[in-house]
């Protein structure tokens, strides 16, 4: 009996690296504010990643594209069932992760004779004006939350690995800039951001994730343009511009390739 809890430990620790291996693969998604509102972007194959939840709630997320689903499904229930017993503006993204994803996450982790869910997400909630918006990072265990340094700007990152995640959010507070940023600016800095993480997911293949560096000569712009020989950029707005109720707006084609065109 005694050796039961240890067992469990050990198995958790084997689901844990089990999962963190499988996410290292996934395209990072940047999550980066603008004049008027809040932009997210990733490079994707051919599955979508960026959706809408409520009216003014998105939703990002890399790992295995049936789990990405599940998640979706599940928030987009979460929002609807408050909307639908309280009122639309009483949906707010902090109830959704904190009584019904981060808990339904944890469960499925913590179970070990079950599937996890193969998930790293970022969500976010467009506020009245800036200082209002609301930005949550959710993991494959339930655990949420933003470091000390995330919490201070107003943007954010998802990568497979920590690493990644580290050289991105630096890189982003390097060039943050103007927070007035007009969308095409938004998504140029978002791009070449997208670049940084994937180079250091990349090179953590080939050594140790916790030394890979981002070689002195990289160039995030051909970076980007090597993946885009076999990827597409999908990006999207949270817009407090837009006149009706749902501020969710994905980009177009040819809107993101006209903000890319000089990279």
């Amino acid at each position: 009996m005694t050796e039961e809890p240890y067992r469990w430990v050990e198995a958790i620790a084997n689901r844990r690296e089990y999962i963190e291996d499988q996410l290292a693969r996934g395209s990072p998604i940047v999550l980066l504010n603008y004049a008027d509102g809040l932009l997210l972007l990733t490079v994707s194959r051919e599955t979508r990643k960026i959706f809408e939840i409520y009216d003014r709630i998105a939703f990002a997320a890399l790992g295995h594209p049936a789990d990405i689903e599940r998640m979706r499904l599940a928030a987009i229930d979460l929002a609807h069932i408050e909307g639908f017993n309280r009122a639309v503006a009483d949906v707010a993204l902090r109830r959704l992760v904190n009584f019904g994803l981060s808990p339904a996450l944890k469960t499925a982790f913590e179970q070990v004779f079950n599937a996890p869910f193969i998930v790293k997400m970022v969500l976010a909630e467009l506020g009245d004006d800036a200082d209002r918006d609301v930005i949550v990072k959710l993991d494959y265990d339930g655990s949420y939350g933003r470091s000390e340094i995330e919490m201070r700007e107003p943007f954010d990152v998802v990568a497979g690995t920590r690493p990644a995640e580290k050289a991105m959010l630096q890189y982003l507070i390097e060039h943050n800039g103007n927070s007035k940023r007009s969308l095409d600016d938004a998504l140029r800095l978002a791009a070449r951001t997208w670049a940084v993480g994937m180079q250091i997911a990349e090179r953590g293949k080939q050594e140790d994730e916790r030394e890979a560096k981002l070689p002195e000569d990289f160039d995030p712009v051909r970076h980007l343009r090597d993946h885009l020989k076999t990827r597409h950029v999908e990006a999207a707005v949270l817009d407090r511009t837009q006149t009706a109720s749902a501020k969710f707006r994905l980009l177009d084609e040819k809107e993101i390739r006209a903000a890319l065109k000089d990279l």
